[in-house]
């Protein structure tokens, strides 16, 4: 199983300078529960964001680049990726260029919907069909004044 998880503004944003656009610590909390002992695969700018390594989790990078870290496991080749995982789960947790080429791969997509906006955003979540998929509040919240929800989108 694939499934996907971001945090998207109003107008689908991801973040800019290669960092989270918001800080919701709640968001935060809620991505290591859905992602806890999760294989999660991310892009290499996402990798290079993090401010550490996601502790009971397998971290796969899918790039052309070297990793020379023996914790990350890296691939360079998505159909060989997809192959070694074909009867596991997997969360593909970022950036914009994964997420453009997971989304019509994935039956499950968390999606943390935030009431705000960034006009200074430079990464973007693809643009997806609504009506393909059944939606579930999952919780709302609040974080530093801004409101989000938690969203379950499963395809129909």
């Amino acid at each position: 199983m694939i499934a996907l998880i971001a945090a998207i503004g109003k107008n689908n944003e991801l973040g800019k300078n290669n960092n989270l656009i918001w800080h919701l610590p709640n968001d935060l909390k809620f991505f290591k529960e859905v992602t806890m002992g999760k294989n999660v695969v991310m892009g290499f700018n996402t990798y290079n964001s993090l401010p550490r390594k996601l502790v009971g989790r397998t971290m796969i990078v899918l790039t052309s680049k070297n990793i020379n870290d023996k914790e990350i496991i890296v691939y360079n080749d998505l159909n060989k990726l997809l192959e070694d995982y074909e009867n596991k789960e997997i969360f593909i947790i970022g950036g914009a260029s994964l997420y453009k080429i997971f989304i019509d791969k994935v039956d499950t997509m968390y999606l943390t919907e935030i009431d705000a906006s960034d006009d200074k955003a430079d990464v973007y979540f693809p643009k997806f069909n609504k009506d393909d998929w059944n939606r579930e509040v999952l919780k709302e919240n609040s974080d530093n004044g801004i409101n989000y929800k938690h969203i379950l989108y499963r395809r129909k």
